[in-house]
């Protein structure tokens, strides 16, 4: 089973509840598990260095990371970040109606803008197909 890392804002984890459904059926048809790191762990603010560690721990060990970033968060650009270093594909989710990243897409492998969260699952289907057939990119 492969396993896909879910970078999304911690503060909007919540509203985005569709998006996230529709992105783990769209996973599950490809053989993945979804990882979403707000929601395993919680970690105090005077822990943020073992948060980083345990999130690029995560990183590591996944196989992709998707990047849900139509909601600007921080910590969503330091795992892109990260998940490039470390030679991860990234895919880049953003919904029309939100303002454009220029540097998550700039790092992202691969972009969706959707419409609703049933637009995102048939997107994302495709974009994982697609990567299937590139197994180099699925090798981390």
């Amino acid at each position: 089973m492969n396993k896909a890392y879910l970078s999304i804002s911690f503060q909007k984890r919540k509203a985005l509840q569709s998006e996230v459904v529709a992105i783990q059926q769209a996973l599950s048809a490809f053989n993945f598990d979804l990882f979403v790191f707000v929601d395993q762990y919680l970690f105090t603010k005077d822990k943020e260095k073992q948060m980083m560690q345990q999130a690029f721990a995560d990183i590591n060990s996944s196989d992709l990371l998707i990047a849900e970033v139509s909601e600007k968060a921080i910590g969503v650009g330091i795992e892109i970040g990260y998940a490039v270093a470390a030679q991860k594909p990234v895919i880049y989710l953003r919904n029309a109606q939100a303002e454009h990243s220029t540097t998550a897409a700039g790092a992202a492998n691969r972009a969706i803008i959707y419409e609703n969260p049933e637009d995102l699952r048939e997107k994302l289907e495709i974009v994982l197909k697609a990567l299937n057939g590139q197994a180099s990119l699925l090798a981390g």
